[in-house]
């Protein structure tokens, strides 16, 4: 909806939005659809009923409250603020909702050359992903996966020739049809319907070679997957699901192209991680799932970040397993502090080093549990 469609009342909540989306605050569009409905439950009688409204639904976190209400008293009063000096390395890790795929992703002041070594910093490009046929071990995934992927219990019953309910409405109409006989006891058991999976996909510098195996993979699993929700993790957090639900390949990695916009860029898997977890839809995603990261985990913010956002993770999903192309050795031993730090709170470390290994990796998955 552009903003001339937008009714009259609502656009000062709307640009309020924008506002602080361009000073770094991270809003989903569901926020301020909940708090322009706040704002008309409350029926406010004064400007400090907006200021409560937002700051239960925009949530701005505590230490940034100060920013908050500078911004709401520059908008809604049309008082001045003085411009707050940050440092290059505190900057806000944004996170993006997928858009449509029509927009190209803003330009950076450098241009990211070889993007072969793990950075902090932000280096902004496009991706081109070339049209390469599937491969067979994609083909076997998506022929097994349907049976194989993890599974979960709902509270809906169906039929079953053994459960842990008898079938009543059964009973009753075959003594109906026997004239009160019973010949045999039906009963009724838990339907089952896919767990939700949740895959984080590394897409900085280090990860380079594997990044196009990665979005292979992803699109492969969209498509055999009823519940499934995929995100880029760089110096950005985007979420892709939409375009890589496309039904063919090219078309839905080229979308995802356009949507991610630090491609080969820097490492900050930390400020990713507690972005993701800092919006409530996203982090809605991860209760109960089977929560896959494809990374090497070659972090190059601060560790204990990293080791914070993946114990909350780690809290809300059914599995967390972390696979990493450097587990490809058979010998392979957590080297960097950031992996050897968030081992232990992992369900399974394991070998993400080709489209053949991650496929095995989530199946054996699905068949221990």
């Amino acid at each position: 909806m552009s903003g001339g469609d937008l009714p009259r009342a609502a656009r000062p909540f709307v640009e309020f939005s924008t506002l602080l989306r361009e000073n770094a605050f991270m809003v989903a569009p569901e926020q301020t659809e909940m708090f322009i409905a706040a704002v008309g439950l409350l029926g406010p009688r004064q400007m400090g009923d907006i200021h409560k409204a937002g700051l239960a639904t925009l949530a701005p976190p505590p230490e940034r409250r100060e920013d908050f209400d500078a911004l709401f008293r520059l908008h809604f009063l049309g008082q001045s603020i003085a411009a707050g000096e940050k440092a290059e390395d505190d900057e806000e890790l944004q996170a993006f909702d997928e858009r449509e795929g029509e927009m190209e992703p803003p330009e950076a002041d450098e241009i990211n050359e070889a993007g072969e070594q793990a950075t902090g910093s932000e280096v902004l490009t496009l991706r081109q992903f070339a049209d390469l046929a599937e491969n067979e071990a994609l083909r076997r995934f998506r022929k097994q996966a349907a049976s194989r992927l993890p599974r979960r219990l709902t509270q809906r019953r169906a039929p079953a020739r053994s459960g842990d309910r008898w079938n009543m409405r059964k009973l009753m109409r075959d003594a109906v049809k026997r004239d009160g006989e019973v010949m045999r006891l039906p009963q009724m058991a838990r339907k089952t319907r896919q767990r939700r999976i949740l895959l984080l996909i590394d897409v900085s510098g280090s990860m380079k070679q594997q990044t196009e195996t990665h979005m292979r993979f992803a699109h492969a699993l969209a498509a055999v997957s009823d519940h499934v929700e995929i995100f880029t993790l760089g110096t950005r957090l985007t979420r892709v699901t939409r375009a890589l639900r496309l039904r063919r390949q090219e078309q839905a990695l080229a979308s995802a192209a356009t949507l991610v916009a630090d491609w080969d860029g820097g490492t900050r898997l930390g400020d990713a991680l507690a972005a993701f977890l800092s919006v409530p839809r996203f982090a809605g995603f991860s209760r109960g799932a089977l929560v896959i990261v494809l990374s090497d985990g070659l972090e190059r913010g601060d560790p204990e970040r990293l080791v914070e956002a993946v114990r909350a993770l780690s809290r809300r999903a059914w599995k967390l397993a972390w696979l990493t192309p450097l587990a490809g050795d058979s010998g392979y031993v957590p080297q960097t502090a950031a992996i050897s730090a968030i081992a232990p709170t992992l369900d399974r470390l394991g070998n993400g080093s080709g489209t053949a290994a991650i496929c095995e990796e989530i199946l054996t998955i699905a068949r221990a549990a």
